[in-house]
């Protein structure tokens, strides 16, 4: 890992949190992701599962977390399996976590080979009663490949069928939506690179490079400051390009008089930040141009006054919507009869800004978070309007993290990052 160690006090406390939301008797089992094979011999780099990560701060595959509080032994009540590493593994593969090691990570006492497993939770299941699997329920969850997490969850209900079934991922939902101060301070360790890539690329844009240059620009910074790399899949749209919300190519030019629309950031220790910036590739905007991004801003500025605890995910985005609607009667986009007419279920705003404004963020990009919860403090969601209008070749989106705070606006991670369209103007042109 390039990050630098984790206090293990950090995992301690969130396995207190968890363990004290099970049912007696119960014992939680989580798994570490696989390594996905490409072909041949190649694979994709390893990726943490976040709950393990979060539980225990192991960032290694092949290893299993089991929780018992319960348990009539102390050293069962904690457990982390790892495969047992050697001279062999070393030299091949590079260090893996020791016991000794994984101690210092996670905290937790019992450090375990993962050969022993089977014959461990057998006695476990003896003196337990429900077991807490982990699925999937993100709400835009679309997964078809089976995870290591599937498979065992297919071994435990053949193994043990007489056990009740409990689900970890609703208590780890709302746990790892109320973000603690280490976690918070990741996170903005996240945003800070993500500053110095924004920063960087300031200087290098004109017209003539290329969407892959600039991204090629950010991962260099990311990489030099102890990011793994991208937080998502990089977004950098010129022109036109813009307007497809999802637009990874990155292979255009970037011309003058064209606006490019960079949604994209550093993750840090395995949590994410998330930014949008639009810039003009000539380093200044056209007087349309800025009319429009101004727009943008207002409603993001306005949208982040309201993110206070006791807000309501869903009645917030209806308060934006009509924040927007206003914006977009400003720009000429939308008149009167537009809103009169409107469908309930696409109001007319949404042909011109058609995703949500936020969503919680953390250890994954659409980071967990129940949406039926009133919003509560240190919780970290992203604002992001935008507006699409591929008629006159732009599209628009600014967004920043907000931690939110026990009373008044949120705290702004990126409020270091240059957003002001006067300010962006000057940085390019310096």
């Amino acid at each position: 890992m390039k990050y630098t160690p984790i206090d293990r006090s950090l995992f301690i406390k969130n396995r207190a949190k968890f363990s004290a939301q099970m049912k007696p008797k119960s014992v939680a089992v989580f798994n570490s992701n696989d390594i996905y094979p490409i072909s041949a011999d190649s694979t994709l780099p390893f990726a943490q599962h976040r709950d393990i990560f979060y539980l225990s701060g192991a960032d290694q595959e092949e290893s299993v977390l089991v929780l018992c509080p319960d348990a009539p032994y102390e050293h069962l009540r904690e457990i982390l399996f790892l495969r047992e590493t050697n001279e062999h593994i070393a030299v091949w593969e590079g260090e893996k976590l020791t016991k000794e090691r994984a101690f210092e990570v996670s905290g937790i006492k019992n450090i375990m080979w993962l050969q022993d497993l089977e014959k461990t939770l057998f006695e476990i299941m003896t003196y337990t009663d429900t077991i807490y699997i982990n699925t999937n329920e993100h709400y835009r969850s679309s997964v078809q490949t089976q995870t290591r997490e599937d498979r065992f969850i297919k071994w435990w209900k053949d193994k043990y069928p007489a056990h009740q079934v409990a689900k970890s991922n609703p208590i780890l939902q709302h746990l790892r939506s109320v973000k603690e101060p280490q976690e918070i301070a990741l996170m903005q360790q996240a945003c800070n690179i993500t500053e110095m890539g924004f920063r960087r690329v300031l200087g290098f844009t004109k017209p003539g490079v290329w969407e892959y240059e600039i991204e090629a620009e950010f991962i260099h910074e990311f990489t030099r400051n102890r990011s793994k790399g991208f937080a998502y899949g990089p977004i950098i749209a010129s022109g036109n390009n813009a307007n497809v919300l999802h637009y990874v190519e990155n292979n255009q030019e970037c011309k003058d008089g064209d606006l490019i629309l960079f949604d994209v950031a550093a993750e840090y220790a395995n949590y994410s930040s998330d930014l949008s910036r639009t810039i003009p590739v000539n380093g200044r905007f056209s007087a349309r141009q800025k009319e429009v991004y101004n727009a943008v801003l207002k409603v993001k500025d306005e949208a982040t006054k309201m993110l206070t605890p006791g807000t309501l995910w869903k009645q917030y985005h209806v308060e934006v919507g009509k924040i927007m609607t206003s914006e977009l009667l400003g720009l000429g986009l939308l008149d009167k009869a537009d809103v009169q007419n409107e469908k309930p279920e696409w109001p007319a705003y949404k042909n011109y800004f058609m995703h949500g404004t936020s969503h919680h963020l953390g250890l994954d990009t659409h980071d967990y978070g129940l949406l039926y919860e009133p919003m509560e403090p240190n919780m970290v969601f992203t604002v992001e309007p935008g507006i699409y209008i591929p008629a006159e070749g732009f599209g628009i989106r600014l967004e920043d993290n907000l931690v939110i705070q026990p009373q008044g606006e949120p705290f702004n991670l990126m409020g270091n990052i240059p957003i002001q369209a006067d300010e962006i103007e000057s940085l390019m042109n310096a």
